[in-house]
């Protein structure tokens, strides 16, 4: 038989991405991030946000569960959070309760977060955007959670298809959500810096009129493609 787990279990104390680290990711997109991490890490794109931010965000990750139909450990997190966290909170893709409303939101604003990301569910759309926490979240009810567990702050977390650890470091913008895990940041940033410097020099190109890339030569004309009548 199985025993009744803690209410919440609370780790506070994690590795965090540096200053340094996080500007070489500020002002990049996830789309850019993704390039340079092998076409992969973004979270499942029913992931959305309620508010598109004006630009891509660039922060550290305190992960959360809330069990499903409550939301303890979010709301714990107000404790925990460090100024500039990006709370990522995991639901189990639960989305019959909302797990945050306008004042939680607030709230996390308040204590720091400068964001929120969940596989779960929102209220209070018109309050959470006057409230001005960007968060990416799964879907939208009124229905109101409970707050009495069980649930973890600062363990791994499995969050819109994707594995998340506490420190590692989340771009986030419009298109979705990219976790790039800590011990990969800093190979992560150098692939960046060529990603950018190719996107900028295509760019140009683009803008001058370009037309037809340049690969195209190594598909056509070649064995690779059979032109029919």
């Amino acid at each position: 038989m199985l025993e009744d787990p803690p209410i919440l279990t609370v780790r506070r104390t994690f590795p965090r991405p540096s200053e340094a680290q996080l500007r070489r990711f500020r002002g990049a997109y996830t789309a850019q991030v993704v390039d340079a991490m092998e076409g992969r890490g973004a979270m499942i794109p029913s992931i959305k946000p309620q508010i598109p931010p004006g630009n891509s965000i660039a922060a550290p990750v305190l992960t959360a569960f809330a069990h499903p139909a409550d939301n303890l450990a979010l709301t714990c997190c107000l404790d925990v959070l460090e100024k500039g966290d990006v709370v990522v909170c995991a639901t189990d893709n639960y989305l019959q309760t909302a797990l945050i409303g306008d004042l939680v939101a607030g709230m996390l604003r308040n204590a720091g977060a400068i964001g929120l990301v969940t596989d779960g569910a929102v209220r209070d759309q018109d309050g959470i955007e006057a409230m001005g926490l960007p968060i990416w979240h799964a879907g939208v009810s009124p229905n109101s959670p409970a707050r009495v567990g069980p649930g973890t702050i600062g363990l791994n977390i499995m969050c819109g298809g994707i594995s998340v650890s506490a420190g590692d470091l989340v771009v986030a913008d419009r298109d979705g959500v990219v976790i790039v895990p800590y011990g990969r940041i800093d190979a992560v940033a150098d692939k960046l810096d060529t990603v950018l410097a190719g996107e900028r020099e295509m760019e140009a190109k683009v803008r001058g009129g370009l037309a037809r890339p340049a690969w195209l030569d190594n598909v056509f004309g070649t064995p690779k493609v059979r032109e029919v009548d």
